[in-house]
């Protein structure tokens, strides 16, 4: 049986490396991320955590992989919902990568995927985001696009 998992993809007008900057720069996260902060050296084997703007944590967990431009890979548990946190870890995959549309007319974007899986078993977590990515990466996309996120706090 497979694990709950959710995947979503977006194509975003920027290029890897400015796509990488906004998912690794905790000023920029805390734009679109509805004032969330993100704290980590971004290195493989280091601390991760996600915190709310009282200093409270949301997520902790590392990051496992850290490609820049590439790929960012973080063991993740939620740490503020009791029925989340009991469902353990998950392991979030972002994947980069230069995509081409409409070549004849010089179309191009930085496709983001992102995939969230349960390490364990459960459905609450995959539920939680499953409604939260789809609303995060709407913000990151028009931050990037337009210099202003789609929905405010």
């Amino acid at each position: 049986m497979s694990k709950p998992k959710f995947v979503y993809v977006t194509y975003i007008r920027t290029t890897p490396e400015k796509l990488w900057a906004a998912l690794t720069d905790p000023q920029t996260i805390r734009k679109y991320w509805f004032g969330i902060t993100a704290q980590s050296d971004w290195q493989p084997g280091s601390p991760w955590s996600l915190k709310f703007e009282d200093g409270r944590t949301a997520d902790s967990g590392e990051i496992l992989e850290a490609v820049p431009g590439k790929r960012l890979v973080i063991r993740w548990r939620n740490e503020f919902k009791p029925e989340l946190k009991a469902e353990g870890w998950s392991r979030c995959t972002m994947e980069i990568e230069m995509a081409e549309y409409y070549p004849d007319f010089g179309g191009k974007a930085a496709k983001l995927t992102i995939s969230h899986e349960l390490e364990g078993e459960g459905t609450k977590l995959v539920e939680a985001v499953s409604g939260g990515w789809p609303k995060i990466l709407s913000n990151l996309k028009s931050l990037l696009e337009t210099g202003d996120v789609a929905f405010e706090r």
